[in-house]
């Protein structure tokens, strides 16, 4: 079997005195995407933040693709492939899309294909093509949404970490973009997703993982889990 890609292993995890993750362990395989699924407060968004180094875990491995994620600071793991598209966008509002899409492809590893990254993201998001020099903060929420998965692309993921792309966007938008999502894993990026709408991130997984209270409940194929009575009740309304 091949080596996974990621591999996190009894990850725990506290702010302060609150114990948010307790012994989580995932993978994601070359070319996968994984999706992470559970309510408001499970620990999904923290999750993504240890791999990415933004956070310290106090116990757990953390392993991409032979690295110790653990021993790195954040840009390093940038720079291994690893790159994270927060929730909430964080664009900059007062640069262009343009200016915005530079900043993503910063890292020296990156910085030989920015026009062939920056052609992929307009491609993939041709309303970015048409408002290229337009402010980001005047951009509408799913625009912006965009131009975040568009700049993430810019620094050549070999993993991308998407935290809640679909929040606050519109049913046909939400669409949009996890078919976005599916083809830039068809191009060779594996994605480790977070995400609340549950019917359409596990619709595009390879597999899942269902975080309850800090740790794994259940896991499987995307449409095991969609079919999976639990996972209809808590998520599904069925």
């Amino acid at each position: 079997m091949t080596a996974p890609l990621l591999e996190v292993r009894d990850l725990d995890f506290a702010y302060g005195d609150v114990h948010v993750l307790h012994g989580v362990s995932l993978t994601v395989q070359p070319g996968e995407i994984v999706t992470l699924v559970g309510s408001n407060g499970a620990g999904k968004s923290t999750t993504l933040r240890n791999i990415s180094r933004l956070l310290r875990p106090r116990s757990g491995s953390i392993v991409f693709d032979g690295h110790d994620l653990n021993r790195l600071a954040s840009h390093e793991v940038v720079a291994l492939g690893v790159v994270q598209v927060p929730e909430g966008r964080r664009v900059f509002p007062e640069m262009t899309i343009a200016e915005n899409l530079r900043m993503g492809s910063y890292i020296s590893s990156a910085r030989g294909d920015r026009a062939k990254n920056l052609e992929r993201g307009l491609t993939l998001f041709p309303r970015l093509r048409e408002r290229f020099n337009q402010l980001a903060g005047t951009l509408s929420g799913g625009e912006q949404q965009m131009l975040a998965i568009a700049r993430g692309l810019m620094a050549k993921p070999r993993l991308l970490l998407l935290d809640e792309p679909s929040l606050g966007l519109s049913p046909l938008l939400v669409k949009t973009i996890f078919d976005t999502i599916a083809e830039i894993n068809k191009q060779g990026v594996a994605v480790l997703l977070v995400e609340q709408n549950v019917y359409q991130s596990l619709r595009i997984a390879n597999r899942g993982y269902v975080l309850e209270t800090g740790k794994i409940a259940l896991s499987g194929s995307g449409q095991e889990l969609l079919n999976n009575d639990q996972v209809k009740a808590a998520f599904l309304g069925a």
